[in-house]
């Protein structure tokens, strides 16, 4: 069975530089071989890059998955699983602010300290969405409230008001990424909910606008996002392999586009 056919889907790959895709009789395993800082490299899978987005609420995602290095230091990237709209328009070509709710892998030096109450780094449970009526009303006052968030008192008091605006709510995992476990994301029009291995992990009421596609991926980039308006990137050499192996993945969706 090839990655394209397994779960039933028309899954699409996308591979640059030392990406890498391929399955087993057990589970597809999503890699980066000797990835160097000099050039981004990505295993991909998603089912937007010919189609467009297709999905929209109400809808469940199921992923039984786990994520390992053959390097000590783990993975140096990102990597993850859910819904998004590839803002940056790498498959669709075309720009737009970013939605997504997912699960998200983060290794250092990243920092998406998006939520004012946990860390932006590690694996989290996340959704946000910048294309919201609320975001564009702000989005005038931003030069000034990131000027007056350089201050730590008026940060923590605007910091929310901007995380509001932005539909962010994330949470950390507490379990062990490179063991096996079923994670689950149940995207409703008002509500949205992770649970991991049956267990509730995050429940917010800010829910992305839909269509999104589905995406799995595991990279070399990392990203560094904070309220003080410090946003940087770039890409990190991540010798041997690193993967995302996923052994099952179900999508129920009471509306298909």
């Amino acid at each position: 069975m090839t990655p394209l056919s397994r779960w039933g889907m028309d899954w699409l790959p996308w591979t640059p530089n030392r990406g890498a895709v391929a399955a087993n009789a057990d589970f597809v395993r999503l890699s980066t071989v000797d990835a160097p800082a000099t050039a981004y490299s990505d295993g991909q899978l998603d089912d937007y890059g010919a189609t467009g987005l297709r999905w929209s609420p109400p809808l469940t995602l199921t992923v039984r998955a786990r994520l390992g290095a053959t390097h000590g230091g783990g993975i140096h990237g990102t990597a993850g699983f859910g819904l998004w709209n590839d803002p940056g328009g790498a498959r669709l070509k075309r720009l737009a602010l970013p939605r997504a709710v997912w699960f998200f892998y983060a290794s250092p030096p990243s920092n998406l300290a998006l939520d004012s109450m946990v860390p932006g780094v590690g694996w989290l449970a996340m959704t946000f969405d910048a294309s919201q009526l609320r975001t564009l009303v702000l989005l005038p006052f931003a030069p000034l409230g990131l000027l007056l968030m350089q201050g730590a008192w008026l940060r923590r008091a605007l910091w929310p008001i901007a995380q509001w605006a932005l539909g962010v709510r994330q949470m950390p995992l507490r379990v062990e990424p490179s063991a096996w476990h079923t994670y689950r994301i149940e995207w409703q029009t008002r509500r949205v909910a992770f649970w991991v291995d049956d267990e509730l992990v995050l429940e917010t009421p800010l829910s992305p606008r839909g269509p999104l596609g589905l995406v799995l991926w595991i990279d070399n980039q990392y990203a560094v996002v904070t309220p003080r308006g410090l946003v940087r990137g770039g890409l990190l050499a991540a010798p041997g392999e690193q993967w995302l192996d996923v052994a099952e993945l179900e999508v129920r969706a009471g509306e298909y586009l």
